[in-house]
């Protein structure tokens, strides 16, 4: 099945469904907190794992405590799509159970 961007009224109704998540520019965007740069490390690399999983990556960078990630699909331009929520609600997951914030 093809992939399609979404409109911006999809995106903000997604959006309001993922607290901590905004729409920066053309990408879906959320940063997180964690209590160490080891806890943060850890959360890069299930980030990691469940991107290869759907073969969909974000740019993730990881800093001293904090991990942060955007994402769009390339696919169809750079455009926000279901492949992107799909990723972060995964990355949201993975995040509350690594006692991000």
């Amino acid at each position: 099945m093809p992939v399609a961007p979404l409109s911006q009224k999809e995106i903000e109704d997604r959006l309001a469904e993922l607290p901590g998540w905004s729409l920066d520019g053309d990408r879906l965007a959320r940063s997180y907190r964690l209590d160490s740069h080891f806890a943060a490390a850890a959360l890069v690399v299930h980030i990691a794992q469940a991107q290869d999983e759907l073969d969909h990556h974000s740019d993730l960078t990881l800093s001293y405590h904090t991990v942060s990630l955007t994402v769009n699909t390339h696919s169809v331009g750079g455009a926000v799509t279901e492949k992107d929520f799909e990723l972060a609600g995964r990355v949201e997951e993975l995040a509350t159970g690594h006692g991000a914030r």
